[in-house]
């Protein structure tokens, strides 16, 4: 929920780390004692001596994965060429790095009467598994609904656990889209346009509700592809918040 958290600078170490789509990692740290955040906020992690570096350099900023009832800290990103990321890939569990954190504000609004349209492309589902997963652990009213585009199914980090949310949480509605389905491909196709969020925002609107806020995370030219298609469905450019994942 909206509030602030006060960045500080911790020692965490390289917990886990798993695939969890077409190369895209999923990586855990130690939670440090007293690190608190608001679900949708990031933190920079920091190789302290890492084996090899290069000019851009040996920190990240990473939207947090895991919620914040969440015992460790959970991060996600494609991986490419570079030193950081060849570091993440083969560094021993139990390296050390520097975590400096909390930052940002895509934190999911207070007014349970205003439905949240979470609209997620490729690695920037990150904060969203966290706003999601803190509001079906801390039984929020809020209804949730969450697009997420990605080129192929299997480079779609979370697929299968936000079906599973979907179908014990009335109050959450998952729309995947795909621009290469598989032929067993039930959502929906191609990018996110302002038919599809037409069709999608019917799903959530009630007579006694007002109108959503949306969240938007993604590459950069996705983010403005996306807003241009909120405002053709009808949405204030108010109501739209917005995080780029350039670099990543």
């Amino acid at each position: 929920m909206s509030s602030t958290t006060q960045s500080m600078v911790y020692a965490v170490t390289l917990a886990s780390r798993r695939e969890v789509g077409v190369r895209t990692l999923a990586f855990e740290v130690t939670r440090p004692r007293g690190f608190q955040f608001i679900a949708g906020q990031t933190a920079d992690l920091t190789w302290i001596d890492p084996p090899e570096t290069d000019g851009e350099g040996n920190t990240r900023t990473f939207s947090i994965a895991s919620a914040p009832h969440e015992p460790q800290l959970l991060f996600a990103t494609r991986l490419r060429d570079t030193a950081f990321k060849r570091v993440l890939e083969k560094a021993a569990l139990g390296t050390a790095l520097r975590l400096e954190g909390p930052f940002g504000n895509l934190t999911l609004h207070n007014n349970p009467r205003r439905p949240a349209v979470l609209i997620a492309g490729g690695i920037g589902i990150t904060p969203f598994r966290s706003i999601i997963r803190s509001a079906v652990n801390d039984k929020l009213p809020h209804r949730i609904l969450l697009l997420y585009a990605n080129k192929s199914a299997e480079s779609a980090a979370f697929l299968e656990e936000f079906a599973a949310i979907e179908k014990g949480n009335p109050n959450f509605t998952f729309v995947p889209t795909v621009d290469d389905p598989p032929p067993s491909w039930r959502g929906e196709t191609g990018r996110i346009s302002a038919e599809m969020l037409t069709k999608h925002l019917k799903t959530i609107a009630a007579p006694e509700s007002a109108g959503p806020i949306c969240y938007v995370a993604g590459p950069p030219p996705m983010v403005s592809a996306i807003r241009v298609a909120l405002s053709k469905a009808g949405i204030d450019s108010d109501d739209i918040r917005s995080e780029d994942f350039s670099g990543y």
